[in-house]
């Protein structure tokens, strides 16, 4: 099992750029379902999700090569073979196979999916918009079995701004038989770069970014190439590793209007930020300041994504902050292991009140999550002493050379088996 060992201290000091953006590749994977023609996917990450979702579209029949940090994938051979419950249980993104499956070959079965374990995540709202669409759905023994012969168009309306069930509505409405326009849809960029790149493949998306898209089903998609965007909760995680740390850093690669909501904490904990493009530069004060309150919600709000690490900096912050996580109801597993590193922190259900105090001494911790223990690496970084950080797989997910990225910037950081 994989460790880090960290020898907490060092300020950070340099300059990074950040991978594409794990949430925006997953579905775009999914996405090259859709068509027969041959792909090409640049700045292809290797966090263990891609590498899992390329699995699955092999699984798929589909052909997929890589070519130094090029994704080559030929659709011609894909098959609706059933995605089994031995790769869905390893990264929650498997479910969109669900609807690129659907919108191609109009059937799917695929077993439900896994991933970090930080909440319930129902997919409920996946299933009652296929519904809504005349998909016929059974569920049985964990697989979900659907039938897309009677797909129709009209107005799907989420109850809530599902990230997940958005963009699977948006694959199986691609190549559909009338026009679907959905409501109360998310706004995420990530969402929006799917979008940019099924529009490239001659689909005809419209409204991406805002709460309304409409869709008007095209009989094929064309094959391209395409560089998805960069990952703004990496870049995020960079700037308050930095912070944390008291260090400066520029960051570039990513879009920096994509990640507002980090910005301002960020100015509001004391750090000096200058911003423009795809580059933002920050330098750390002395001594952090608490930014007082954090709420998560969907995009443009703070992301939940972000919510462990900006904790994790109020931990040494001057002040009392009040953390409320609005998106997943697990997403404080890691405070216990903050814990035991000297963090004063109540959490209660959706709310944690964390305190700061002058510095965090290094202990033996586990990850539990993706995010939750990149917080910790970033505990282990200011800590005084060493930090142990267990149970990495949850970590490489989505962060790549994640130890190797910290020492160039002036970390102390060392990868066991």
């Amino acid at each position: 099992m994989s460790k880090y060992i960290i020898d907490g201290g060092n300020s950070l000091d340099g300059t990074i750029c950040v991978e594409s953006a794990k949430n925006a590749f997953l579905p775009i994977l999914a996405a090259t379902i859709l068509c027969e023609e041959q792909i090409i996917l640049n700045k292809a990450p290797l966090f263990s999700d891609v590498v899992n979702m390329c699995d699955i579209l092999e699984r798929l029949g589909m052909k997929v090569k890589r070519q130094d940090d090029t994704l080559v994938i030929d659709g011609a051979s894909a098959t609706p073979r059933f995605v089994p419950v031995d790769v869905a249980k390893l990264l929650r993104s498997s479910i969109f196979t669900l609807g690129a499956l659907l919108g191609r070959f109009k059937r799917a079965r695929v077993a439900y999916p896994g991933g970090c374990d930080i909440g319930l995540r129902p997919i409920d709202l996946h299933l009652k918009g296929l519904r809504d669409m005349g998909v016929e759905i059974t569920e049985c023994h964990g697989v979900i079995n659907c039938d897309a012969t009677n797909l129709h168009g009209g107005i799907i309306s989420l109850d809530f701004a599902s990230v997940g069930a958005t963009e699977n509505l948006i694959l199986t409405a691609v190549m559909g038989k009338e026009r679907v326009e959905i409501v109360n849809c998310a706004r995420e960029p990530e969402i929006v770069d799917m979008c940019n790149f099924l529009n490239k493949m001659g689909a005809r998306i419209y409204g991406a970014g805002t709460s309304r898209i409409e869709i008007e089903p095209v009989k094929k998609l064309h094959g391209t190439e395409y560089t998805p965007i960069g990952d703004r909760i990496i870049a995020g995680t960079y700037l308050i590793a930095t912070a944390i740390t008291g260090g400066k850093i520029e960051v570039s690669g990513c879009n920096t209007q994509f990640f507002t909501s980090l910005i301002d904490k960020l100015r509001n904990s004391g750090c000096v930020l200058r911003a423009k493009g795809d580059k933002i530069y920050l330098k750390s004060p002395k001594t952090l300041k608490s930014v007082g309150f954090v709420e998560t919600n969907v995009y443009p709000a703070f992301p939940t994504d972000l919510q462990a690490q900006i904790l994790t900096m109020q931990t040494i912050s001057q002040g009392c902050c009040v953390v409320q996580e609005n998106i997943f109801e697990s997403r404080f597993k890691f405070v216990p292991e903050l814990i035991k590193m000297g963090a004063r922190v109540r959490a209660r259900d959706n709310t944690a009140v964390v305190e700061g105090v002058p510095s965090l001494s290094g202990a033996e911790v586990f990850a539990k999550d993706l995010r939750g223990g990149a917080s910790l690496v970033l505990a282990g970084l200011c800590a005084k002493g060493y930090t142990t950080v267990n149970d990495i797989s949850h970590i490489e997910r989505g962060y790549v050379n994640l130890d190797k990225k910290l020492n160039e910037l002036g970390a102390k950081i060392r990868r066991e088996e």
